[in-house]
């Protein structure tokens, strides 16, 4: 029920909706400009992404560099960016999620990586 019975306030509801969408924005700028972290291999290779998923830095440490099996440092790479991928996830729901789910949940939002 609308108090006063009347129709809802149109200017209000596109206020409310420019400001979810200002800050909809606002936290997708701060997920680009935060890095997070994820490493493999008890800390010999790190991955560093931003928390939209942008691979920032890959540190390999030399003990993990051994020329007779390049396969493992490999897989070494490929777990980090993948632990760093599943942080920057958390981040994103931890920024986005309350935002999301005003407007419905994220699942149908274009652009939106959940």
């Amino acid at each position: 029920m609308i108090p006063g019975g009347g129709q809802p306030n149109m200017q209000q509801l596109l206020q409310q909706a420019q400001k979810m969408q200002q800050d909809l924005a606002a936290a997708q700028e701060e997920l680009a400009r935060t890095e997070v972290e994820g490493q493999a291999g008890g800390g010999l290779v790190k991955a560093t992404v931003t928390g939209s998923g942008e691979l920032r830095g890959l540190v390999i440490d030399p003990k993990a560099v051994d020329p007779e099996d390049t396969e493992t440092l490999a897989d070494l790479v490929v777990a980090a960016v993948q632990a760093a991928n599943e942080n920057a996830q958390e981040l994103q729901q931890h920024k986005l999620g309350p935002l999301t789910q005003g407007l419905g949940g994220g699942s149908g939002i274009p652009g939106l990586p959940f």
